[in-house]
């Protein structure tokens, strides 16, 4: 005989009153004989579900005719909304990589034995710009000879690599196509500890059949975050935003989001043990984000500020807690020496940042640009300073060119703290031809010294000497601290 649901209904109310004689028999009766007057009497809204249910009809999906307007709008909260403002713009970056194969002593002597590869990589990234700009991180693209961008909508477009930054982990690409959606962009500068965070991104990419994107939410747990490199990792991360929405292999470059669906910042790194998200991700704020962007669309590179002062932690009390950071030095004739700055003053906040470790300073400069202010609060004195950040000296200083394949600048005390130049003078070289370098052996950053026995003091000395050289010649220069000679024909 088949069961329904009306005798099993029955059987459990039997089953009650004789186990448990009180009050909660009573209850849990009166339960269930609502359960049986609403599975035996509830129609359906075209009235044949409840037919259906007693007769053996196939079940069906019920209809969405009946669902209530006020909890169809519930679901449609505003992480849905946010998620579904920004995932268009989303894309998952692909690259392919040459690396070299590690080979045995074995294999040498085997010559079909490649020793290059392809390697594959995947990120996330998000357009900024209409025109086909798309803001990634530099750990995404480094090293890459071919990028491929593949959007939600199941388009896949070649990339070209229009600049990276290293130093903040931002890279723009740029691609071809129509009806490219722009991400929404927001402010990195109110955020709130606790206020609601989307990461979107394609992680794990290749292992999914599709190109949209994936979409985890938490909130943003810290601002203000550094991390120190550790292991491999070539990158010191300041200023970041920490978030618990989990931030996987494959996130990298894509966005952070706000309730209100706007960018916030770029997704860059996860403090991890496992290799997976452990509910700390980090993200580069939004302003950085897109004033570096600026750059480097501009001018293929970050132009970076100089106030020219350096800081240095101060001494820790016994609970190794500090207070402010000290000026370890001034450069004569900087944007620091003319506000009165000097060696040993100890700067306790900056921009209206407290500063309580040399990163805290640094991370305020990734933020300036040229021409911008940085009021400082100095310990001992009354009111406040204010500088003007300035462009670097090397940027700024004349250059003298050496038959249009290489360009000198002439090494300052400015230049000098600004590249850490041991060498009180000199000149130093700020870019040299292909063919000239691998003939000469120089690169960018040398500081040509003496020729042939005769000192180089400026960038028109060397000029002219090398002017002059006819032959076989000897230059001595400094290269990363060191000194070097090396001998060829001019």
């Amino acid at each position: 005989m088949a069961l329904t649901s009306k005798s099993l209904l029955k059987d459990a109310r039997t089953l009650l009153l004789y186990r448990y004689r009180f009050i909660p028999a009573l209850l849990l009766t009166a339960m269930l004989t609502a359960c049986e007057a609403a599975e035996v009497d509830r129609p359906g809204p075209d009235g044949t579900e409840a037919a259906a249910a007693t007769s053996g009809a196939p079940l069906r999906p019920p209809s969405p005719q009946g669902a209530s307007d006020g909890v169809g709008q519930s679901r449609s909260t505003a992480i849905v909304r946010a998620a579904s403002r920004v995932a268009p713009s989303v894309v998952s970056v692909n690259v392919m990589r040459t690396e070299q194969v590690r080979r045995s002593v074995f294999d040498f002597f085997d010559p079909r034995m490649p020793r290059t590869r392809q390697s594959a990589g995947l990120g996330s990234g998000f357009f900024v710009r209409s025109d086909g700009y798309v803001m990634t991180n530099e750990h995404v693209v480094r090293g890459a000879n071919r990028i491929m961008v593949a959007l939600p909508d199941g388009r896949d477009l070649p990339a070209e690599l229009v600049g990276s930054d290293e130093v903040t982990d931002i890279a723009i690409l740029k691609v071809t196509g129509a009806s490219l959606p722009v991400a929404p962009i927001g402010s990195s500068e109110d955020l709130m500890i606790g206020e609601w965070a989307l990461a979107i991104g394609n992680p794990l990419g290749y292992l999914f059949s599709n190109s949209e994107p994936t979409v985890t939410a938490g909130v943003i747990s810290a601002l203000g975050r550094h991390i120190v490199p550790s292991g491999g990792d070539r990158v010191v991360y300041l200023g970041m935003i920490q978030t618990d929405a989990s931030i996987n292999p494959g996130n990298s470059g894509g966005p952070l989001v706000n309730a209100l669906g706007e960018v916030i910042g770029v997704n860059s790194s996860i403090f991890s043990r496992s290799g997976g998200s452990e509910g700390l991700g980090f993200a580069i704020p939004i302003r950085r984000a897109l004033r570096v962007a600026d750059d480097l669309i501009q001018y293929g590179e970050v132009k970076r500020p100089w106030l020219g002062l350096h800081v240095e932690p101060v001494e820790a009390d016994a609970w190794g807690r500090t207070r402010g950071v000290l000026v370890s030095d001034v450069v004569p004739g900087s944007p620091a020496a003319r506000e009165g700055i000097r060696g040993g003053d100890r700067l306790l906040v900056a921009n209206g940042h407290r500063l309580v470790t040399p990163l805290d300073f640094q991370a305020l400069l990734l933020d300036l640009r040229a021409g911008d202010p940085l009021t400082l609060e100095i310990e001992g004195r009354n009111g406040t300073a204010t500088l003007t950040a300035s462009e670097l000296p090397s940027l700024v200083a004349e250059r003298v060119t050496v038959g249009d394949r290489m360009q000198l600048i002439t090494v300052t005390p400015q230049v000098r703290a600004e590249r850490g130049i041991q060498s009180e003078s000199g000149a130093l070289i700020v870019s040299i031809a292909t063919d000239l370098a691998q003939a000469t052996g120089f690169r960018e950053g040398d500081v040509l010294l003496q020729m042939n026995n005769r000192a180089i003091d400026s960038a028109e000395t060397a000029a002219r000497l090398l002017a002059q050289a006819a032959g076989r010649v000897r230059i001595w220069f400094e290269r990363n601290g060191g000194l070097t000679a090396r001998d060829f024909r001019w």
